[in-house]
């Protein structure tokens, strides 16, 4: 993260890096990245502190751990509809939970009022009688289990993924002491948000959102796209809801759900992440679990599309997406009206963060600025674009597409790259004659 990136006006710039413009051109009337990470902040009940890696395995495997609940519960359905599209999440829990639930014998793992659905059950050992059965609880579910002298003491258990045991507890047979005493609070301030966006800043994802209606924290990610977009050479979109903007890099939903009305954020992060190069979300059938209120007329969906919203609409006994836009409203030379559709984005953010990862790896410091190490570069930014070519992400492109020269700097090289997006068909105009 300490290279220099961004974009540029003048060949200026202090710190080595990539500093990528991409734009509109005139027109008339290596290998590629993974895509599929959604960054999410949310407030839990529970979970671990700072920034948490999970996939839709962990998820189904680890969620008591993690989140002392099920896969199924109601509290990880934003997780669930992030997963049903996306590799991965990194989660960031916005609770300001301080406080861990505890009961005679153990203290929860961490913070918050999950912890109150932990119990300990101490019964005596079928198989041994000078032993007993300590088990830890999670609702209903015996999640660790172990056997231990009746003589000893809460030293003598072994550390497991729920409690931290108290040290030297005499054991005393128990139908489940309960945990108490766990907290979450959610403070009405943004702090934990920013410190959210500052956790993620250290990872590599497509997509962030964060869970919330309030304005003012939409607002926090549209400054943050913008900033890592603009200034870092980041290629991201944010998801906001209901939150105007006139951005490329900020995708604006404004169908609420009956369930919270920002929760068709969740689907669409995960959906936007993990669409690939080559597709489009446009009219792709909303499968999550909540139910969106989809009663506009055909003027007011038109009304979205020309002021930027991303929006559901119901078509026949289906929820599907309008179109796949992001919130650009105001086109100039360089951002033309191809730059409001979210596929043309993908496409391009790929480019501007592969070609910043090849040329900072593999040519900074490490190879000359002559026309041999330019033409090396230049054969890996074909090869790369060869992969988007083939599988029709773009279309029309040759070698002769690219041109490197070498900058007014001694090490600058400048790279003028032309690359046509192929868009999915979303308009039939068809006339048909009968005779």
């Amino acid at each position: 993260m300490a290279l220099g990136g961004g974009t540029f006006t003048a060949q200026n710039k202090i710190l080595p890096g990539s500093y990528i413009n991409v734009i509109s051109t005139a027109r008339a009337g290596s290998s590629l990245s993974e895509r599929g990470t959604v960054a999410l902040a949310l407030s839990l009940p529970y979970s671990p502190a700072g920034v948490l890696e999970v996939t839709t395995a962990v998820l189904e495997k680890n969620s008591l751990e993690l989140f002392g609940c099920g896969y199924t519960s109601d509290t990880l359905k934003p997780l669930r509809e992030v997963l049903l599209n996306a590799q991965k999440v990194y989660v960031y829990n916005t609770s300001d939970a301080s406080t861990k639930a505890q009961n005679t014998y153990a203290t929860a793992k961490y913070a918050g009022e999950g912890g109150n659905s932990i119990s300990v059950r101490i019964a005596s050992d079928v198989d041994n009688t000078n032993n007993y059965v300590v088990s830890t609880l999670i609702g209903n579910i015996i999640v660790d289990e172990q056997s231990v002298a009746k003589t000893g003491t809460t030293s003598a258990l072994a550390a497991n993924a729920y409690v931290d045991w108290k040290a030297g507890v005499a054991l005393a047979e128990t139908a489940g002491t309960a945990m108490t005493g766990g907290e979450t609070e959610k403070s009405s301030g943004t702090a934990s948000e920013q410190n959210a966006l500052n956790a993620f800043e250290a990872y590599t994802f497509n997509v962030i959102a964060i869970a919330d209606s309030n304005s003012t924290v939409h607002g926090m990610v549209k400054s943050y796209v913008s900033r890592l977009r603009n200034e870092r050479g980041i290629k991201i979109q944010g998801v906001v809801y209901n939150t105007d903007a006139d951005d490329e890099g900020i995708i604006n939903v404004v169908t609420a759900a009956s369930e919270r009305d920002y929760a068709m954020i969740f689907w669409t992060a995960g959906a936007s992440a993990g669409c690939a190069l080559n597709r489009s979300l446009t009219n792709r059938v909303y499968d999550g679990e909540y139910t969106p209120v989809v009663n506009e007329t055909q003027a007011e969906l038109e009304g979205y599309i020309q002021s930027g919203k991303f929006a559901f609409h119901k078509v026949g006994d289906d929820v599907r997406v309008l179109m796949d836009i992001n919130s650009l409203k105001t086109t100039t030379d360089e951002k033309g009206d191809i730059f409001k559709e979210n596929q043309t984005i993908r496409v391009v953010d790929q480019i501007a963060n592969d070609i910043a990862v090849i040329f900072n790896t593999k040519y900074i410091g490490a190879v000359q600025n002559n026309a041999t190490g330019r033409a090396l570069f230049k054969a890996d930014i074909v090869s790369h674009h060869n992969q988007l070519q083939d599988m029709n992400a773009i279309e029309g492109f040759t070698a002769d597409s690219v041109t490197i020269e070498p900058g007014d700097e001694r090490g600058a090289v400048i790279v003028n790259d032309a690359v046509t997006v192929v868009g999915t068909m979303t308009k039939l105009y068809m006339t048909v004659y009968v005779s």
